[in-house]
């Protein structure tokens, strides 16, 4: 407010201190004939409250002053004289012109109180919304545009937040540069103290330095372009601002920390998987790879009979493909895992009929399931599926591999279908030990094995690559118990399928699309 708009304040409370006296006094003569003049000074006290409770303090004293002479001169003998008949009256004066001026008093006082109470009822209400909207900042620019916008609004003063970098050197985020004073705003972050206007350091600034001192250290400063030294309510409200600000930088500080220490957490993770499945699943076949591959150069023992040498070799190479095969499972596991994670792989869906593919996994798996007992059953009304056939028996088949790897020989397995309104389930039973409990939804998981220390071979990615396989095509599997051993059940959608149109062709035409 300028100067000249605050003096024609003033003088708009005292012209309604007269006005009001004047109103007060037509008041009284309209009844004088049935109030006592004593009674018509009560008139003119309540028109002291009313100015004081409006216009304040001096404004109130003049209608006190006023309201005296006016009730002397037209109400008290004789009439439009301020001599006095009745020495009385003096007191009755004397007494009005008390209690006038402490009634003004006290009512000044108390509006003062409630507009300052008013005041501070706002600003607490704005530091709330500030502290809630901090709160929810995830990025330092975030804060500083917050702190900016809420100390333009309260305080009508540009500020500017300065944060360190690698360096310490302070670096602004956001705000009006005319707050910034490079020198000061770094003496106040070295120091930890407060600079500038209002402080003991550079007093006469242009501008207030804070620094933002929170738990662990200073987190910046906010710099405020205020002029001069601010008042106290105003300094009280920068202060309870750089606080929150500084609390709310030092949130995200370590925010970031955690999220940086949980990273490298579960690189150092899955880096010790890897080498664990590196030494122990594919060291060992390329330890036996050469080991075979010496026992190629050596002669066949005399006592053998003819072809001995060629069956020798023949045993050995069988070894070495097995071998070699073994590693290259492990081997496309890791790629394919990275593959999928990567978004690199294109589904290739058509429409077919589920037991084709289970077919297929089977045949590819016979090596494995050699032996066991395989029991299918799949209802005549099973719907056609949306699938990628060699990805989803790419599912199947570390199914299978991983039944015949964790249970018994010759214990059966056990494949069964169920058609539902907008699913369809498949479910594969083994008849082994079964899950470790708690640990079914762990199990798919990268890395993640039934048992950490154990001689059955893998890397820990077969469960992990059917689900993302299964994702991709909008279902999902689970791992649980089914009473004798351990369950997979996998949930694929419906959807509608191409009718046939008769030609012949068959309805498995391939869609592309990203994975």
């Amino acid at each position: 407010m300028t100067k000249w708009s605050t003096e024609s304040a003033a003088w708009r409370g005292y012209l309604a201190a007269a006005l009001a006296c004047g109103i007060t006094a037509l008041a009284g003569f309209a009844l004088l004939p049935v109030l006592e003049p004593t009674n018509i000074a009560m008139l003119f006290l309540l028109a002291v409250v009313a100015v004081a409770w409006r216009h304040g303090r001096g404004p109130a004293v003049m209608a006190a002053v006023l309201g005296v002479a006016l009730f002397d001169l037209f109400f008290v003998a004789p009439q439009f004289s301020f001599a006095v008949s009745d020495v009385q009256y003096l007191v009755t004066f004397a007494v009005m012109l008390l209690v006038g001026l402490l009634i003004g008093q006290l009512m000044a006082g108390l509006k003062a109180h409630a507009e300052d109470a008013s005041r501070r009822e706002q600003r607490m209400a704005g530091l709330y919304a500030v502290s809630r909207e901090l709160s929810a900042a995830l990025q330092p620019q975030q804060v500083a545009d917050i702190g900016q916008r809420f100390l333009q609004e309260e305080l009508a003063l540009p500020s500017l937040l300065l944060v360190p970098d690698a360096q310490g050197s302070l670096q602004p985020l956001a705000g009006d540069q005319a707050a910034l004073d490079a020198g000061l705003a770094q003496w106040a972050f070295d120091h930890a103290a407060p600079a500038g206007a209002g402080t003991d350091t550079l007093p006469g600034a242009g501008s207030l330095v804070l620094p933002l001192t929170a738990t662990m250290g200073v987190r910046g400063v906010l710099a405020v372009a205020c002029g001069a030294a601010p008042a106290p309510e105003a300094r009280r409200l920068l202060d309870t601002c750089a606080s929150l600000l500084a609390l709310s930088l030092e949130r995200i500080h370590y925010v970031e920390v955690a999220q940086r220490t949980t990273l490298e957490i579960e690189s150092e993770r899955l880096r010790n998987s890897l080498l664990s499945a590196i030494s122990h699943d594919l060291r060992t076949p390329l330890a036996g790879l050469v080991g075979l591959a010496d026992t190629l150069d050596l002669p066949a023992p005399a006592t053998a009979g003819p072809g001995a040498a060629a069956r020798h070799r023949s045993t050995q190479a069988q070894a070495i493909r097995s071998a070699a095969r073994r590693m290259a499972a492990l081997v496309d596991n890791l790629l394919d895992m990275a593959r999928l994670q990567a978004g690199g792989v294109q589904l290739r869906l058509a429409w077919m009929p589920l037991d084709e593919v289970i077919g297929s996994a089977l045949a590819a798996c016979a090596g494995p399931l050699a032996g066991r007992p395989v029991q299918v059953h799949l209802p005549d009304e099973l719907p056609l599926l949306h699938l990628d056939a060699v990805l989803f028996e790419r599912v199947l088949v570390n199914l299978f591999e991983n039944a015949a790897k964790y249970t018994p020989p010759g214990s059966a397995l056990v494949l069964r279908a169920e058609a539902r309104p907008a699913e369809v389930l498949l479910t594969v039973d083994d008849h082994g030990p079964g899950l470790p409990a708690g640990q079914e939804a762990r199990l798919f998981e990268k890395f993640e094995r039934g048992q950490k220390e154990s001689a059955t071979p893998g890397v820990g990615l077969g469960l992990a690559i059917c689900r993302a396989i299964v994702q991709a095509h909008g279902g999902r599997i689970s791992a649980g118990h089914h009473g004798q051993g351990a369950r997979f059940a996998i949930l694929l959608p419906r959807g509608t399928p191409p009718p046939d149109d008769g030609s012949g062709q068959p309805l498995s035409t391939v869609y592309d699309h990203a994975a």
